[in-house]
């Protein structure tokens, strides 16, 4: 069974920066679109940013031009650089994979990583 851990979470003040990375324990992620999604206290999760096998990337509006999500297929590690960050962007973030349309078609989830950002 695949297992997705997070990791790179913690205590930041507003402005700083913090670099999430997800680990899977097989090599899936070459074959997989990737995420990084977040789930604030009283919210709905929410997706952060997602990458495609081919590299494209998505991101919320919220994030755009302050995360950066990237991935090494090698490591089967996908990482998102978190910038300039604000109080509102505190949450527990958790990596994805997903793959839907072609065979073996599988959704894992890691456990998640807290994020908070306060002064």
């Amino acid at each position: 069974q695949v297992q997705l851990v997070e990791s790179g979470g913690g205590l930041v003040r507003p402005g700083g920066s913090l670099r999430l990375s997800c680990a899977a324990s097989l090599n899936i992620f070459s074959m997989s679109t990737m995420g990084w999604y977040r789930q604030a206290p009283g919210k709905q999760r929410e997706l952060v940013a997602t990458i495609s096998t081919g590299g494209t990337t998505n991101y919320a509006d919220s994030v755009k031009g302050r995360f950066t999500i990237s991935r090494d297929n090698a490591k089967n590690t996908i990482y998102l650089q978190m910038n300039n960050l604000r109080p509102e962007d505190t949450a527990v973030y958790y990596c994805n994979a997903d793959r839907r349309i072609f065979a073996p078609k599988y959704t894992y989830w890691g456990q998640g990583t807290q994020v908070t950002v306060s002064s």
